[in-house]
């Protein structure tokens, strides 16, 4: 029998490891490797061990039962050399440091996880450590493979982004901090997939299935959210009485750490619940993107159509379906081998509880192809994706004696300028080509066609010649007057006459709408080729009090001619511009030094704020926690100033990312970028 290795420790190789698999950012605690990749320990024996006169075997298991047959427990000898598509090990002696190196290659379809790894000694074991197995966007045959570092640098490393949101008018970036290797935040996400209901219910073949990208997003898409389990967030689109306002949120560690400590965290909403679920991908290393979409569409009823419903007086009426001025959800990579290999590439998923898959509050992964395309019976969640980006829209009027009477439509209005953050820049990129082909297209209209199993939408009911438009001033910052007016130009070849209404209410980034804070209205006659205007002034007074943190004002102008029954309809939703504020660094940054941020903003608001306070946070700046100024009341027409100071952590280039709250303005965001030498 050969004599058995006399181990004096085990030298993981932290650091060397660390920098081959692009897992650095997360310290030097311990060892976290990429699937499929080699990685090295050294084992140092003691004082007269034989290395050359043994033979051994390696155990890797993983989760609370680990088992052969599912893959969470694997045994494999020495080799040659190591082999790039299983478990494997290769070793070579070092006689003059009486060390053995070996260098083992995991599997590039194993579970990730944490793994336990021991040495086996015809039947003497010794434990050698334990490390955490990532996805492995380097590795070519990993399902979450992507060829361009660039992007792999964009989508699985860069810590910090911008979230567009808005209107498709008025299109704003707001940064985000997603600091997938801050310290603790790994052990979180998988800490989060220990709390999955699949798990709990079947350990052993959760474990196992975790080494699939599409299984392992599609939890995620559920624990995101807390409607059907011990999630991270609950969502709130109403009035926030208690727990942390959703704009308030800059970045996603601070919720999984309040999640990880006490449960779900109050409260989020669709950046928030996307910006989420973009950290934990990165931090298994699945490559992720998160994706703004405006004019998104909620379709309740799966028939690909938003169908709105007014009264006779041009008052929208109740109904399910509604369009969101903008949804926020991500893009993960990865291959589909459970469809086509046509449908690999970037799939959608929806962390934001909306409707239920398969009895859960989840959504996808779906591929953007079979989006594309109108493949509605490719797993998962298409129909509901594909109408968010290309459902119809109808109007209806409710007559009083019953009849419902279609006066307008739209094929254009959904699915708009959909974003995401430029690879290797602040700047947005649209892909809105990528969801779908081009608005009026041949191609769009015959995957819509396609994708519709009814006749497709006719527009009816607007009578030619007559035409609607809404008006904006240039200036319409929060806290001020101004007014909007909406113009009637009749092309016909006889003079009309209409009851003319113009009205505004407040509104959230969901469709649904506030309380009025103007309106007006007239009975008009216009001459063939005439127009007509009508204005409505807002004023702070009406508005301040009615509005979302959102700053959304929704306006209609609706003509109505109920003897020949005919509607025309406008719609705009306008965004108030928000101060800026003022970042200012004292000095240079230097790791482990105090530096200085002096913040300014000019509150535009006619009242004082009340509850004010800057919060800073920022990957490598603020240790991995926010950093929150208090500054209590603001005068009227004041700036409000506060002074953070705060020690870098790591030299580079940083992004400083500052919110401004208080109780009557939020979701003020900035963000500066910090060079920090060593």
């Amino acid at each position: 029998m050969s004599q058995a290795l006399d181990i004096e420790h085990c030298d993981l190789d932290i650091k060397s490891n660390s920098s081959g698999h692009h897992t650095d950012l997360c310290g030097e605690e311990r060892l976290i490797v990429r699937r499929g990749q080699p990685f090295k320990i050294i084992l140092h024996l003691k004082p007269g061990s034989k290395p050359d006169e043994t033979s051994f075997t390696f155990i890797v298991e993983t989760g609370p039962l680990p088992r052969i047959e599912s893959g969470t427990k694997v045994s494999f000898g020495l080799r040659d050399s190591t082999v790039d598509n299983e478990w494997s090990a290769s070793a070579s002696n070092d006689p003059s440091r009486n060390t053995v190196n070996v260098s083992i290659n995991s599997s590039p379809n194993a579970p990730i996880g944490v793994y336990s790894l021991t040495l086996d000694q015809d039947g003497q074991k010794t434990s050698l450590g334990q490390f955490t197995l990532l996805f492995n966007a380097w590795c070519s045959s990993d399902a979450v493979y992507m060829r361009s570092e660039t992007k792999r640098q964009e989508y699985v490393l860069a810590q910090s982004g911008q979230i567009y949101r808005g209107t498709s008018k008025r299109i704003k970036g707001k940064p985000w901090n997603f600091g997938q290797f801050e310290p603790g935040i790994l052990d979180i996400c998988l800490k989060l997939l220990d709390e999955n209901p699949k798990f709990v219910s079947d350990a052993d073949k959760d474990c196992s299935a975790r080494r699939n990208p599409i299984y392992v997003t599609r939890v995620l898409s559920a624990m995101i959210n807390s409607n059907n389990d011990r999630g991270v967030l609950v969502g709130n689109w109403g009035e926030v009485t208690d727990g942390v306002h959703p704009g308030t949120w800059i970045g996603s560690g601070d919720i999984l750490r309040q999640w990880a400590d006490s449960g779900p965290v109050h409260y989020g909403q669709c950046w928030v619940f996307a910006g989420l679920a973009c950290t934990v991908s990165r931090a298994l290393g699945i490559p992720c993107r998160v994706v703004t979409n405006f004019g998104s569409a909620h379709d309740t009823d799966a028939n690909l159509v938003i169908e709105n419903l007014y009264d006779e007086n041009g008052e929208r009426m109740s109904h399910g379906d509604s369009i969101w001025n903008f949804h926020v959800w991500v893009d993960s990579w990865m291959t589909r081998p459970d469809l086509e290999s046509e449908f690999d590439g970037w799939q959608t998923s929806d962390p934001t509880p909306q409707e239920t898959s398969e009895g859960v509050f989840c959504c996808g992964p779906s591929s953007l192809k079979a989006i594309r395309e109108g493949e509605l019976t490719k797993k998962y969640d298409a129909p509901f994706i594909f109408a968010e980006v290309n459902a119809d829209v109808v109007d209806y009027v409710r007559l009083s004696n019953g009849e419902m009477v279609q006066f307008s439509g739209s094929t254009k209005s959904v699915g708009r300028f959909i974003s995401t953050k430029a690879v290797g820049s602040d700047e947005r990129r649209d892909i809105t080509h990528q969801y779908k082909y081009p608005e009026g297209s041949k191609e769009e209209r015959k995957v819509y066609e396609k994708a519709q199993h009814h006749n497709k939408l006719k527009q009816r009911g607007e009578e030619p010649g007559l035409r609607l438009k809404i008006k904006l001033a240039k200036n319409m910052i929060v806290g001020s007057d101004f007014e909007v007016y909406t113009v009637l130009t009749n092309n016909c070849l006889e003079a009309k006459s209409f009851t003319f209404l113009f009205f505004a209410k407040a509104g959230g980034y969901n469709g649904r709408q506030g309380e009025s804070c103007g309106h007006t209205s007239d009975k008009v006659e216009v001459a063939a080729g005439e127009e007509r205007h009508l204005s409505l002034k807002l004023e702070y007074e009406r508005y301040g009090s009615v509005i979302s943190p959102d700053r959304l004002i929704q306006l209609s102008a609706i003509t109505i001619d109920k003897q020949m029954i005919h509607y025309h309809k406008a719609e705009k939703t306008i965004v108030l511009d928000e101060p800026e504020i003022e970042v200012k660094l004292v000095g240079e940054a230097t790791v482990n030094q105090f530096v200085t941020a002096e913040l300014t903003m000019l509150s535009p608001l006619p009242e004082p704020l009340q509850d004010c306070s800057f919060t800073v946070e920022g990957v490598g700046l603020t240790d991995g926690k926010p950093i929150t100024a208090r500054i209590g009341t603001v005068g009227t027409l004041q700036e409000a100033k506060a002074s953070v100071e705060f020690r870098p952590t790591s030299a580079g280039s940083r992004v400083l990312l500052v919110n401004f709250d208080s109780d009557k303005l939020k979701n003020i965001s900035s963000f500066i970028n910090v060079v920090v030498k060593k």
